[in-house]
């Protein structure tokens, strides 16, 4: 009979008993909350994000999602593709084909352009990006100025142009001022936004590209 009270007394003493059974134990993990209240927000469709008018590359997106548990994560993609600022970059869930040809890029000078300005001695056509100038002048100097953002043309002649501008809607190249100088004439367009140009001598003129 001793022996097993003392067995009893051993077993009393060396429970390991919790002091407090609603919280965990050291180890455990705690199992997220749950409600039945409707967490939901809607489907997304699309969305849209304007850049700037100086983007010119995207070099990442980064997108950041709640869990299931609410905590908060992202995930980052890297690209480094060119873009058109004009247009908007769309988040969707979606399959559909995108029509590469609402946005193209432009690799060669194209054949057919807009006529927007002309003076007697020069022709001002646009394309996209592109500035044709249709002129028999010789351009002495090119330079960009901002605000406005604009291409200063010089041409050489010696001749009495009376002052020209003519404002070209919907239209990258969205003023065209054309003025006398001595020895030379100064055509001024300007932009409808930020952008570096080049330049190039055809066998009718001059082109001028944006990038």
């Amino acid at each position: 009979m001793i022996r097993i009270l003392l067995i009893m007394l051993f077993l009393l003493i060396t429970l390991n008993a919790r002091e407090n059974p609603f919280f965990p134990t050291e180890g455990e993990v705690d199992i997220p909350l749950t409600s039945t209240k409707d967490m939901s927000s809607p489907a997304l469709k699309r969305a849209t994000i304007t850049l700037p008018s100086q983007a010119r590359i995207l070099q990442k997106v980064t997108i950041e999602f709640k869990n299931l548990d609410g905590s908060i994560e992202s995930k980052t993609i890297k690209l480094n593709n060119s873009i058109d600022w004009h247009l908007p970059i769309f988040i969707s869930q979606s399959y559909s084909v995108i029509n590469e040809s609402v946005a193209p890029n432009i690799k060669e000078i194209p054949t057919s352009f807009e006529k927007i300005a002309s003076v007697k001695y020069a022709t001002f056509l646009s394309s996209e990006k592109i500035l044709k100038i249709v002129t028999k002048d010789k351009i002495i100097r090119n330079f960009l100025l901002v605000n406005p953002h604009r291409i200063v043309i010089d041409f050489q002649r010696d001749t009495s142009l009376k002052s020209y501008t003519k404002k070209v809607d919907k239209n990258i190249f969205s003023l065209i001022r054309v003025g006398n100088h001595s020895g030379y004439y100064r055509a001024v367009v300007e932009l409808d936004g930020l952008y570096r140009y080049t330049m190039q001598k055809v066998s009718d003129g001059y082109i001028f590209t944006l990038r």
